[in-house]
């Protein structure tokens, strides 16, 4: 098994902390809030998605 695989739990666990940081992302962005809010929601959603996309799903 890979030692970095993610389990469907991690992985489902992730996709909804990465939506959650989007809809922050946006909500200080319509709002013209604290430029820093908006690097950290924005960061977090990236490498979330990132993640997601490039680490392999370990089989369930």
């Amino acid at each position: 098994m890979n030692e970095f695989a993610l389990t469907p739990a991690i992985a489902t666990g992730l996709f909804v902390l990465a939506c959650l940081a989007g809809y922050k992302y946006r909500r200080v962005w319509k709002a013209e809030g604290p430029r820093w809010q908006l690097w950290v929601f924005g960061l977090f959603a990236a490498v979330a998605l990132l993640v997601l996309g490039f680490v392999p799903m370990a089989e369930g």
